[in-house]
């Protein structure tokens, strides 16, 4: 069966341009720009005139927390929420239980995704103070690249001793595996944590948040791993950046992600929000959300994931101490980042770049995150609205919360598309469709 999606504005490689697409067996494989396509070329049409055709997002950092902590979510709850917010890929970090620090762990992830996700998947490989010579082990289509945290996070993963981490990033080079890592310096964390205790008492207040997980915090261990990717020539991404100060690292081997979380939220947020936007590293400052967001359209950030990290309710309630961090976002992150077109922080052809294009060749993902003749039809159409308010009702989570909750967007997700076959369509979820794995080049 071949279907046409007709009417539409293509957004692809820094073009915006009315065409059509013509899909065949879960590929495109036609695109008509200037021309019609020949009524019996296609059985099926999708009539979207008004609405932009992009390539599907390609959230490359959340936590869908399966296996080991499926009470917070699941792939198949997770997938689904992504198919809603126009995301037609994921790639998991390994801080599950077990966690993804071997080859076993990894396969029993793919197969866990092969039987329960809606859209396609990958998985990271997570090192440790000890594994690293086992990532040989890995067959490289296998994996988008090997994960490090450099600073004390959710799955009790730290890598601190200094010849581990050389030889991490030494071996990262060696099989030209790109290196993703959590930046921020625990010693200073923990000091910091202390002071606030000492003070406030056992839980000091969520106002306090981004002073224990500090500036200082984040840029220390984020000018360590730029000194290791310089010494070994690693790959190195550093992710979810939330100061002004790191962008001075971006460069030929270093690029740098943001996360929608620290591009919407700052320390003000606070105040109404609570706990709700507790994540590490910590929403910061509106000057550090002002830089973030210039960066965003200057090149200085190469990509935008959400750190998709659902908790409980009651996991999220508590202060600077007690308080879980992490906050879903999968299914609402690319209706956010329109929000930031509009208000003429970047381009639609921009976003495109940084949420589809540049996830993809970063991490050599094969024939998706662009709209190509031969690649798979992989898409996200979205509309421009009437200004509508996030409600409970609409949130697939599992956790059944969001932290935009009352934000009002002036975008739409109409339909997601995955590897040909509609996904989500004007608020229903095609749940029995079956996402396909990744492959790494």
């Amino acid at each position: 069966m071949r279907l046409l999606i007709k009417g539409g504005t293509i957004v692809n490689e820094n073009r915006s341009f009315h065409a059509d697409l013509l899909i065949e067996n879960g590929r495109i494989l036609s695109i008509f720009e200037n021309v019609l396509c020949p009524r019996d070329a296609y059985h099926e049409v999708i009539d979207v005139t008004g609405c932009f055709v992009l390539p599907g997002v390609i959230d490359e950092h959340v936590h869908f927390r399966e296996p080991g902590m499926s009470a917070k979510a699941d792939i198949y709850t997770e997938s689904r929420a992504a198919a809603a917010g126009g995301v037609t890929s994921f790639l998991d970090m390994p801080n599950t239980n077990p966690q993804t620090t071997t080859r076993e762990a990894l396969e029993a992830k793919y197969q866990l995704a092969a039987e329960k996700s809606v859209v396609n998947y990958g998985f990271f490989l997570g090192a440790t103070n000890l594994n690293a010579d086992r990532f040989t082990d890995i067959p490289r289509h296998l994996v988008p690249g090997i994960k490090l945290f450099m600073g004390s996070s959710t799955g009790n993963m730290l890598v601190d001793r200094r010849e581990s981490l050389e030889q991490v990033f030494k071996i990262c080079h060696d099989l030209r595996l790109p290196l993703m890592t959590h930046c921020e310096d625990t010693a200073i964390i923990n000091r910091n944590m202390r002071a606030a205790q000492e003070q406030y008492g056992p839980d000091p207040a969520i106002s306090l948040h981004p002073r224990i997980r500090s500036t200082e915090a984040c840029y220390a261990s984020t000018a360590l791993a730029a000194e290791l990717a310089r010494k070994f020539d690693t790959r190195l991404h550093v992710a979810h950046v939330t100061t002004a100060q790191e962008l001075e690292f971006a460069g030929e081997n270093v690029s740098l992600e943001a996360c929608v979380p620290h591009l919407v939220f700052s320390e003000a947020d606070y105040e109404t929000k609570g706990a709700l936007i507790k994540c590490n590293p910590a929403v910061k400052s509106a000057t550090d959300r002002e830089s973030l967001r210039q960066a965003l359209a200057d090149g200085r950030i190469f990509t935008i994931a959400t750190d998709h990290a659902p908790h409980q309710w009651s996991e999220k309630q508590g202060g600077a101490s007690k308080a879980l961090s992490g906050m879903p976002m999968v299914q609402f992150s690319l209706v956010s980042m329109l929000q930031l077109v509009n208000e003429g922080v970047l381009t639609i052809e921009q976003l495109v770049a940084l949420m589809c294009h540049h996830p993809a060749s970063l991490f050599h993902i094969q024939q998706r995150g662009y709209i190509r003749e031969g690649y798979w039809a992989d898409l996200a159409i979205v509309e421009p609205s009437r200004p509508w308010a996030l409600t409970k009702d609409v949130i697939l989570s599992k956790c059944g919360w969001s932290p935009l909750e009352g934000n009002s967007f002036e975008w739409k997700v109409k339909a997601t598309l995955c590897n040909g076959s509609l996904v989500y369509r004007e608020g229903e979820v095609e749940s029995s469709n079956i996402g396909k794995q990744l492959y790494f080049a």
